[in-house]
């Protein structure tokens, strides 16, 4: 169960130190000729917390990445599952592996 929804800028989320090179391109396209700007019914990013206060991707680094390069500004939703013992203000955030 996530402990809250909450509306983020994806952004300003941190990538996962296993896809810390952002999205991967052929399924980025994939999902922008898909979906395009919209972000109506998609699902909620999976995120942690990190000791330092902030927000860790744990699964949607592909809608994150297209809800930030083709709507910046705009908030999505992303379920908390829980804390993490270390920080993560070190991994790069989406907005700095936009394609």
């Amino acid at each position: 169960m996530p402990l809250a929804v909450i509306p983020v800028d994806p952004g300003e989320l941190h990538l996962p130190a296993e896809r810390r090179d952002g999205a991967d391109p052929g399924k980025l396209q994939r999902q922008i000729s898909r979906y395009g700007r919209t972000l109506t019914g998609m699902p909620p990013v999976l995120v942690h917390v990190g000791s330092d206060g902030e927000l860790i991707l744990c699964d949607g680094v592909t809608r994150a990445t297209r809800a930030a390069k083709l709507c910046p500004g705009s908030l999505i939703p992303a379920e908390i599952l829980g804390n993490l013992k270390a920080p993560v203000g070190l991994l790069p955030k989406v907005k700095d592996k936009l394609p």
